[in-house]
């Protein structure tokens, strides 16, 4: 079975942890430091904050935004769920827009949805495509609303040839296993507003006025004092040395990806019934997932690609989520009504890319989607 991704994991990256074990200091040291200022500088930022996971880093960056009770944050309902759970960690209320064919959020759409409640625009990047910052900043400033970027799949992602991250205050980015890079799970945010980097670097350690580096490294006694509800969402130094050796590899690893949409863009490009993911002017995605969506003139329909795909051994996955459809969210969201949104989800599956897939895999993968449609 040809997954739908793997990790860019090698034994560099597992030999990565060795000495920080062996150092006695595992959680919230010195690694993690270095990762932190690795990655701003990657990025362009002047400031980044490692944390548990990107949920985490979303829920900071609605605390350090001055989101809480009552206030409204737009995002899109097409997107993993943590998007919209990070809203409501906040106990804000998220209020669903709608999403163009790039999959990212519609700024006519978010615009409607503003009102005297709205707090910050939550702006996804869906798939690694980078959605217009700058059209959302504009937005933004016209309606003294923050804007905040949900770029979970977006590390090593450009706009307008600047990094994913460089553009506004609060950027928050996974290191899932899923994501082109990873440290087994993590997060991290950047931001060039020194007062929310002090503040993200307090909440995600239980609030407290001096970090343990500071105390152990002090030439006198020194007592930390707890200043504010606070959370347990720190990053091991076992996981940010592995992060340190991903990001070495980041550039040559979407290269990688890069490579292997282009020629799914080459193969696919001739079947009409297929809308295939393509990076729009002043872009440029990793390719963090290739989504592939399904026009209605598709011989065959999404559930019975995906199963076709499936008896010929290579994976693939439903496309992106709609959370205003879950469980969850059903009993705030009964007059929502998103039908693009709705139609990308139930119409698309995302097929396999990883960066050390082999050509004979992707042919396989190519020729078995083509086969399908017979």
């Amino acid at each position: 079975m040809i997954p739908i991704a793997k990790p860019y994991l090698t034994e560099e990256d597992a030999n990565a942890p060795h000495d920080v074990i062996l150092s006695g200091w595992v959680t919230q040291g010195p690694k993690v430091q270095e990762f932190e200022e690795n990655f701003a500088e990657y990025v362009g930022a002047k400031h980044a904050v490692a944390v548990s996971s990107c949920t985490t880093a979303l829920h900071l960056a609605m605390l350090v935004a001055g989101v809480g009770e009552g206030d409204e944050v737009i995002c899109p309902s097409m997107s993993y769920i943590a998007t919209a759970n990070s809203i409501r960690y906040a106990n804000a209320i998220p209020v669903f827009a709608e999403v163009g064919d790039d999959y990212n959020l519609d700024i006519d759409d978010a615009q409607k949805k503003i009102t005297s409640k709205t707090k910050a625009i939550l702006l996804v990047h869906q798939i690694g495509m980078p959605a217009d910052i700058d059209a959302f900043r504009q937005l933004c400033e016209a309606h003294n609303v923050i804007l905040i970027e949900d770029a979970a799949c977006a590390v090593g992602s450009a706009y307008n040839g600047q990094k994913i991250g460089s553009h506004s205050e609060l950027v928050c980015f996974s290191f899932h296993p899923r994501k082109v890079i990873t440290t087994g799970d993590g997060g991290m945010i950047t931001t060039s507003n020194p007062k929310f980097a002090e503040r993200l670097k307090r909440l995600r350690q239980h609030g407290v006025s001096v970090t343990d580096r500071a105390r152990h490294s002090a030439d006198k006694i020194i007592f930390e004092e707890y200043l504010e509800l606070g959370y347990n969402y720190r990053m091991t130094d076992i996981q940010a040395s592995v992060g340190i050796k991903q990001l070495e590899k980041l550039d040559k690893i979407i290269e990688k990806r890069r490579t292997i949409a282009l020629r799914y863009h080459q193969e696919l490009g001739d079947l009409d019934f297929l809308c295939l993911p393509v990076a729009k002017e002043g872009s440029f995605s990793n390719y963090q997932s290739y989504s592939i969506y399904l026009k209605e003139n598709c011989p065959v329909s999404r559930d019975e690609l995906m199963q076709k795909l499936f008896d010929a051994g290579v994976s693939s996955r439903r496309g992106i989520m709609t959370a205003h459809r879950e469980l969850a969210y059903r009993d705030l969201c009964k007059d929502v009504s998103l039908p693009v949104s709705e139609d990308l989800a139930d119409n698309s599956i995302l097929i396999p890319l990883f960066a050390q897939m082999t050509e004979e895999e992707q042919n396989y993968v190519i020729k078995s989607i083509r086969s399908a449609f017979k």
